[in-house]
């Protein structure tokens, strides 16, 4: 299963490619805790649905960054 991760932040966009669900969830989240919007998308139709990524996309404590689970 591949998971992209595609992070905004005023005119810049960053994409990226992980094989691990573990390894695309903490990228973004570090991506998220710098100021980034972050989308991570999915390519695999035999995915987990969006509610399995959840309890690791929470926000952080002191921000709210947005984040987001797409297939």
């Amino acid at each position: 299963m591949a998971f992209e991760i595609v992070a905004k932040r005023d005119s810049e966009t960053v994409t990226m490619r992980r094989n691990s669900s573990l390894m695309a969830i903490a990228k973004a989240r570090v991506w998220a805790s710098e100021g980034w919007n972050v989308t991570i998308i999915v390519r695999d139709e035999t995915a987990l649905s969006a509610g399995a990524f959840l309890p690791f996309l929470t926000a952080l404590p002191d921000r709210q960054p947005e984040m987001a689970l797409a297939s």
